[in-house]
Formats: structure tokens, sequence, C-alpha cells
């Protein structure tokens, strides 16, 4: 401080530094930055026939469709082994396997791994409902969310008929890793459920991947894949008592398909529903409450001399 002052005059230091003072009021009022310091991706188009004539589409979709093969299998894997743990005919504990807690921490670690493996090719999505939350958002063509999610349900049914060919007796045996409604919850209660933790999961991520927070919070480093995959768990270790925890409509349906008892198909709408209606009110909130998407449009229309 005395070096500064040493340099400047009593009166003209202090009135530079009101100026200071008051261009620093003033940069804080309008936020950190005065201008634009990120770039929104243009909105994808609704149809984009041009994509099917390129290999990096159909490769995003046989990364889509591998990754969710692989979260399938180990994810079911993991539910039938704790479930084959636990049981008394074989000897087991009820203390024992990897409880709740382990089955939400393959879930979110899956979850993880497979977005952090493809985020590069294909966005990462794995889940219908993460697919369809984007493309409202318009972050994906209508063709490409169409594919992603054909894709992705039948690499959920491929994955869990894996777990079916290599544990057939304890598959059936143990439920077969299938979503069902708790007994005790109503219907009602397991709806809201999935919206909710659907919810919570397209929520974090539209955060984790969102450019203005990537460019203004470069300081504090980001993986995305990290806050995702904590989503997930933290949802499971909510949800898997009412539901099984679905939040990802292919999930749900290659369980079902494979496992093929009544009361998995009875339930299945709610695993798609729910997902779809969670990830629309995500999309709708990030996108024109937080990011004052309907403002910035009104704003621009009003600007605009033409209208």
């Amino acid at each position: 401080m005395e070096v500064v002052v040493s340099k400047w005059d009593a009166e003209g230091g202090k009135s530079k530094l009101k100026a200071l003072m008051a261009k620093d009021v003033e940069v804080a009022e309008r936020g950190s930055f005065s201008a634009k310091d990120y770039h929104d991706p243009p909105p994808a188009p609704l149809f984009d026939s041009v994509e099917l004539t390129k290999w990096s589409f159909y490769r995003a979709v046989i990364a889509e469709f591998i990754a969710t093969l692989l979260f399938l299998y180990i994810t079911v894997l993991t539910v039938i082994g704790y479930k084959s743990q636990i049981d008394a005919d074989l000897g087991g504990d009820a203390c024992g396997g990897v409880g709740i807690l382990g089955i939400a921490w393959a879930f979110g670690g899956m979850i993880f791994i497979l977005v952090y493996c493809t985020a590069g090719i294909s966005g990462g999505h794995i889940n219908p409902a993460v697919t369809f939350g984007l493309f409202l958002a318009r972050k994906v063509s209508l063709v490409r969310a169409v594919m992603y999610i054909v894709a992705q349900s039948l690499g959920a049914i491929a994955g869990v008929g894996l777990v079916k060919a290599f544990q057939k007796s304890y598959y059936t045996k143990y439920g077969g890793g299938a979503n069902e409604l708790a007994d005790g919850y109503s219907t009602g209660v397991g709806l809201a459920a999935e919206i909710i933790g659907t919810f919570v999961l397209v929520y974090t991520v539209f955060s984790a991947t969102d450019p203005k927070r990537s460019a203004r919070d470069s300081h504090v480093p980001v993986l995305a894949p990290l806050p995702i995959g904590f989503a997930v768990f933290m949802v499971h270790l909510a949800t898997i008592p009412i539901t099984g925890t679905g939040i990802n409509p292919a999930r749900s349906l290659g369980a079902a398909v494979i496992y093929d008892k009544k009361k998995a198909w009875d339930d299945q709408w709610i695993f798609w529903v729910g997902p779809f209606i969670g990830a629309a009110i995500a999309a709708f909130y990030h996108q024109f409450i937080l990011r004052a998407g309907a403002v910035k449009a009104l704003g621009s229309f009003r600007s605009n001399p033409h209208n």
C-alpha cells in the first residue's frame, strides 16, 4: 500500500481509487464479467437427415448400445449377487453382501465410468430420459434422439440377456433385477419417486455440461461424469425401497423383457412416464428458469427493429 501511495499524490490517488471502486460496483451489479465469455452451441435442428450420412453418427449410436449393455450387465449382476448372498437357503447372512449401499454404488459408479468413456463420442446419455431432456432443450436432433433411445433399449435387453445366460437359475430366482413397485406403496408414490429421481439426474446433467458454468467456473475443475454418477448414486439410495429405482426407461425395459413376469410389465408404464416427465421438468427448469431462455427470447424479439 505504501508503494502505491508513493506513486500517487493524495488527491489524485483518492479520485482514481473512487473511480475504480465505482467501476467494480458496476461490474458486480451486472455480474462477474461485463461481456459474455462463453458460447452456447446453436440449437440442434429438429430433423437433420445429413446425420444419417455420417459415420460419426452411427459410431455414436453403437457407443450408446454398448455402454447401456455394459451398464445393465454389471448392475443387474450386482443386484442378483447381493440377493444370493443374503439368501438364508444358501446359508447367507441377512447383513451380508454389498447391501443397498453397494447396489447404489454399482449404478452410480458404472454411470461415472461409462459417461467418462463415451462423452466424447455420443455425449454419454445411456438413458432415454436424458436423451429426451436434451432433445427438448434442442441439444440433439429428433433423428439422433430416436436412434439413441432405440440403441439404449436394445443394449439394455442385450445386457440383461447376458446376465440370464451366465446365471440362469439365480436370475429367475432373484427377480431378474426387474423394476417393480414395492408392496405398501401406491402408484402415485412410485410415479412421484421416478419423476423426482429423474429430475435430479437430468438437472445434474444440464448443470454439469453447461458451457456457461465451464467458462465462468474454469478455476474450479468439474469432471462432468462425477456429479452425474453421484446423482445416480444418491437417487438409488432414496428410491430403491420404493421402485427399485428406474430413472432410466431402458434399464427397466431390458429387465422386464428378459424377466418377463406380469408384475414387471404391469408396472412398466411408471418407469417410462415418470422419467420422461422428470426429464421434461428438468429441461424446462434449467433452460427457461436458470438460463432465462424465455427472457432472452423475449428480449431478442423486442430488440429486433423488424418486429
